[in-house]
């Protein structure tokens, strides 16, 4: 059995934590057939690997068996950023090597300290990663993790700046599409929208980061209001140049 510990995970504030859960359990409304959950972003540095990882880890923590795909194959830090080292000291193979090698998925998700959350980080960036996402090895693994788990979440590249996360779109049930607030403009977060409709991928919420103040009321009118028919839209923490953090979080 593989067996990983994720050394850093950091307890959130009390805010923090109740977005995400609430979050969650939006997610939970929206029925049986939702099961591969895209989370992506338009551009770096807005916080989906973040929203991934805390969602996917309340949602095992809940009780609902849940594994989290890294599939950036081409920057992925995950295994730094967060620590993860296997615990009988091997290496971890990751996602890009799996697809590589055709490697039975039963036998390269890795277990967690968390009941119900397993993980599978990529490790070995790839410069161009086109041919093993659009290899029917990737799209086969989708599938088998969804018949393994109730929630697959998929940590996915921005869109704004290579086509693998419109690919990997086309393969899953819809996507949350995170936002930072006061930081991407309205005329890109629509031009995400239509590459993933353009991807047959619903996006089924808006994910609002690093808000302050009023600002999340008109951000959750413009990007997750009746125009866009998302069911929800939320902000999470984040900080701004002089360390401030901000908390938000609306229905």
């Amino acid at each position: 059995m593989n067996e990983v510990t994720i050394g850093n995970m950091p307890t959130l504030p009390y805010a923090v934590e109740e977005a995400v859960n609430r979050l969650r359990i939006n997610i939970s409304f929206l029925g049986s057939d939702i099961k591969k959950i895209m989370v992506i972003s338009t551009m770096p540095d807005e916080g989906k690997s973040f929203v991934t990882m805390q969602l996917w880890r309340q949602m095992a923590e809940s009780g609902t068996p849940s594994i989290l795909l890294d599939a950036d194959l081409r920057k992925s830090v995950m295994t730094d950023k967060y620590d993860i080292t296997m615990n009988d000291g091997s290496e971890v193979w990751g996602t890009s090597y799996i697809l590589a090698h055709d490697i039975p998925i039963q036998d390269a998700v890795l277990h967690t300290q968390i009941s119900g959350g397993d993980i599978l980080p990529n490790v070995k960036n790839v410069v161009n990663p086109s041919m093993l996402m659009e290899s029917k090895q990737f799209e086969n693994m989708l599938n088998t993790m969804a018949d393994m788990y109730r929630y697959v979440f998929i940590d996915a590249p921005p869109l704004n700046l290579v086509s693998d996360g419109e690919k990997i779109g086309s393969l899953c049930d819809g996507a949350i599409l995170v936002v930072r607030g006061g930081f991407t403009q309205k005329k890109m977060v629509r031009n995400s929208i239509r590459q993933l409709e353009r991807a047959g991928c619903p996006v089924l919420g808006i994910v609002l980061n690093r808000v302050g103040g009023n600002r999340g009321s008109y951000y959750y009118k413009k990007y997750g209001g009746k125009k866009y028919g998302y069911g929800y839209g939320y902000g999470y923490y984040g900080s701004n140049s002089k360390g401030n953090e901000y908390y938000y979080a609306s229905k």
